[in-house]
């Protein structure tokens, strides 16, 4: 499910459903879960195990808060819909609206794509500032209370074990209860919800996993004011290395380096510039060699894996549970995906709140969430299966696309039509299939 399938957001739609929500997480999937909670529940309260700052800072509970990150269209869209004014306030707060047709310098297939037909624009700002905005904008909601410090230790549940009804928790008064109508799990990858369906008889839900071996290197470059450039370098088979240079607040640039299959990326300072000379264009490495790195050395993430959590495999679920964000899946960071299906999952949580059927909440929530998953797992497992070295099971279909992409990548570079529908389906507005209309395959193969 894409931005342009999905209904947009309704607060009115949600019907009364009780009286408390409790959502395990802060992170931007957490956030956006509760914000649709609170239209449907008396109270919402998210409980994170990190210190949250006030600013724009990184915390520990995101560790790949300090690299390269991209709000897609289909993220903007449904943030700006869920809190109205979000994008205002990330301005005001020394974010940047990109032109992608003139600042981004996107090289792959062997040159840069052409600046799309029509005027395409993007937030750039770090992933701290884009979650700041966000929490903000929920801590202003009467019904919402979000409570830092405070570790979930287990989920409660009724007599039967067939409803989850409170999450046991510890802050700083020591060990609590918090009683739910219904409790969102939105920790991540290291999510304890799989091991609790098993040990409880529900039974593990199957998990997909294609290896990559990716690792990311990140350090901060000062930006002058009005250099908006913005070169990205993505792998592209047989090539490991891949980078880029986003420019957010503060008059920065964020520079990711990366490198998939045992090719590693600097771990110092004064590996960055030999590394971005080993990318097939200059770019980075013009920004790099003539502007002053203002971080404290070099942050380094591994990914290891595209992960993908089959909940709606389940025969049986319990009431009062849902399960989302990266904790279902999460995907290759290079494609920018994660907070945009962030925010699909959170209208379709919207809509599972809104229409009735039969069977728990959670696992009627899996099942339309696995629209959402379905596009990114084709897009980024898909471009991943390119790499002889990848491990894992791949879409149906998926070198023959890859194949038909390639092509009107290459063809992008001279084709403004084809360089905006490549856009739109990066940018999760429509589905893949979307290429495949009769304009767009004619512009691809004609020589």
């Amino acid at each position: 499910m894409t931005l342009g399938e999905t209904r947009r957001y309704d607060g009115e739609r949600a019907s009364s459903k009780g009286e408390r929500a409790v959502v395990l997480g802060a992170s931007m999937a957490g956030l956006l879960a509760a914000r649709v909670l609170d239209d449907a529940y008396e109270r919402v309260t998210v409980v994170e195990r990190d210190s949250l700052p006030t600013a724009p800072e990184t915390r520990d509970g995101v560790p790949q808060g300090k690299h390269v990150h991209v709000l897609l269209e289909a993220g903007r869209s449904s943030i700006s819909d869920l809190f109205p004014g979000y994008g205002e306030d990330l301005v005001d707060a020394g974010a940047l609206i990109i032109d992608v047709g003139q600042e981004l310098r996107h090289y792959d297939e062997g040159g840069y794509l052409a600046p799309p037909a029509r005027r395409m624009e993007m937030y750039c700002a770090s992933r701290p500032l884009l979650e700041t905005v966000v929490r903000r904008h929920l801590a202003e909601l009467d019904g919402v209370t979000i409570r830092d410090n405070t570790q979930f230790v287990a989920y409660r549940t009724d007599a039967d074990a067939d409803r989850i009804d409170g999450v046991r928790v510890r802050g700083d008064d020591g060990l609590e209860t918090l009683e739910a109508a219904v409790v969102v799990d939105a920790t991540g990858r290291a999510s304890r919800t799989p091991a609790w369906l098993a040990e409880n008889g529900y039974g593990e839900p199957p998990v997909e996993e294609v290896e990559i071996d990716m690792v990311y290197s990140t350090l901060r470059v000062n930006r002058p004011e009005g250099d908006r450039r913005m070169p990205f370098v993505p792998q592209s088979a047989p090539r490991t290395r891949g980078g880029a240079a986003f420019p957010v607040e503060g008059g920065e640039w964020v520079v990711t380096l990366g490198g998939m299959h045992e090719t590693d990326p600097p771990a110092t300072v004064e590996g960055f510039l030999p590394y971005a000379r080993e990318l097939p264009v200059e770019d980075i490495e013009t920004i790099l060699a003539s502007h002053e790195v203002v971080s404290d050395g070099v942050e380094r993430y591994p990914f290891p894996s595209n992960r993908r959590v089959r909940y709606e495999s389940l025969d049986r679920f319990p009431g009062g549970l849902v399960v989302l964000g990266d904790a279902i899946a999460s995907f290759n960071p290079i494609y920018g995906q994660g907070m945009s299906v962030a925010a699909l999952e959170a209208l379709a949580l919207h809509e599972t709140l809104a229409s009735s059927g039969d069977g728990p909440l959670g696992k009627r929530f899996a099942e339309r969430a696995t629209d959402v998953v379905d596009i990114a797992w084709q897009m980024a497992v898909g471009s991943d299966a390119a790499f002889e070295a990848t491990d894992g099971p791949t879409p149906p279909g998926a070198s023959m696309f890859d194949t038909y992409l390639s092509r009107l990548v290459r063809q992008a570079h001279t084709d403004p039509r084809l360089s905006e529908a490549f856009y739109r389906v990066v940018g999760m507005e429509v589905a893949p299939t979307d290429l495949l209309r009769p304009g767009t395959v004619w512009r691809t193969v004609t020589p």
